[in-house]
């Protein structure tokens, strides 16, 4: 996507504050929620409400994060549509006692040095009427940049109720902001995890549970729906040294999205994650998934002592000619796997 392209992206957004003050359904003004975090989950194409066990759960389902027995640090960068925007990821994980945990998570996605020719464009029949389809007609020394940024900070709690029924929620604060415009929001997002069975793990998350609002300092405000995601994962063991694991996940919104998801059923749409992965006696591991946004995702990792690394890699199905940029995502997790730091015995 050129930088043109965003170009004229932005300034539709831009036109779109400049009218009175409403509030309207933001069909996609959560999107950027929706990109998923952690080179393990990615490269399982995002299936992984019901894996959920480690750090990543508080951005999956916050109720996983009652799994995690030591404090757990993560840190991803990734590159969307060649270097075009850039998409960071940090979060953190303590357990408490013998059945809670807390988690803090920051992304942050920013499309920086954009063009702004809104003050740029001349007058050439001095008429007053500026003439926007002209784009050679340009004063350039007036055109400065820009940069479009979302920000979301996650606040986590999880507790472990019984041996196999975890629940957790998320406070959530939203900043978003695009040249000189700018909102805030907040929302919430509950989870539960259950083992109903040796092996099989069943996922639930309600994000935007109470529907987010998002208010621009134009006046204008924006309701994020709730999306219901649900998942189902299933861990067969002793298997080629290790193990195999399959996923399934859906995202259920009301969006009315209709065509642009995998299949809705009148306003209610449903988007598929599917994934797999195998670990070789939790010394490395292979995974591949198919995700909400018709990507083939491969990806692989490796445990080092205290340390996971964490590679995915995700392509667009469309031919080559259409095709987007491919996407890397590469994460790292620290573990402070010490005596001193392990969880009370539950």
């Amino acid at each position: 996507m050129p930088k043109k392209i965003v170009l004229i992206f932005s300034l539709v957004v831009l036109s779109v504050f400049s009218i009175n003050a409403q509030t309207v359904i933001g069909k996609y003004a959560g999107e950027f929620m929706a990109l998923g975090v952690g080179g393990r989950a990615l490269g399982m194409g995002g299936a992984f409400v019901a894996v959920a066990n480690d750090v990543t759960a508080g951005y999956y389902n916050p109720a996983g994060l009652a799994n995690i027995n030591y404090p757990q640090i993560i840190l991803m960068h990734s590159e969307q549509f060649g270097n075009l925007v850039n998409y960071d990821y940090g979060a953190v994980t303590i357990p408490y006692g013998t059945d809670m945990s807390f988690g803090l998570s920051i992304m942050r996605l920013g499309v920086d040095g954009i063009p702004d020719t809104r003050n740029a464009l001349m007058d050439t029949n001095n008429d007053g009427i500026v003439d926007v389809n002209d784009e050679f007609r340009l004063d350039y020394s007036k055109i400065t940049e820009f940069s479009n940024q979302d920000w979301a900070f996650y606040l986590t709690f999880a507790k472990r109720q019984t041996e196999n029924f975890y629940w957790g929620a998320n406070i959530k604060i939203i900043r978003r902001d695009i040249a000189e415009y700018g909102a805030t929001g907040i929302g919430f997002d509950v989870g539960a995890y259950y083992t109903p069975l040796q092996n099989l793990y069943l996922g639930a998350n309600v994000q935007d549970v109470t529907t987010t609002l998002v208010a621009w300092n134009t006046g204008r405000n924006e309701l994020i729906s709730p999306t219901l995601k649900l998942g189902a994962a299933f861990k067969v063991v002793e298997i080629l040294g290790g193990y195999i694991m399959p996923a399934l996940d859906f995202d259920v919104r009301f969006e009315n999205r209709r065509y642009a998801s995998n299949f809705n059923v009148g306003p209610v749409s449903f988007d598929m994650h599917v994934g797999f992965e195998y670990n070789f006696k939790n010394l490395f591991s292979v995974r591949a998934g198919y995700n909400d946004v018709k990507q083939f995702t491969v990806g692989a990792g490796v445990k080092l002592p205290k340390l996971n690394i964490d590679y995915s890699f995700a392509r667009f199905s469309e031919s080559e000619i259409e095709r987007l940029p491919d996407s890397h995502r590469i994460s790292l997790i620290l573990t402070l796997e010490e005596p001193k730091f392990l969880r009370d015995v539950f």
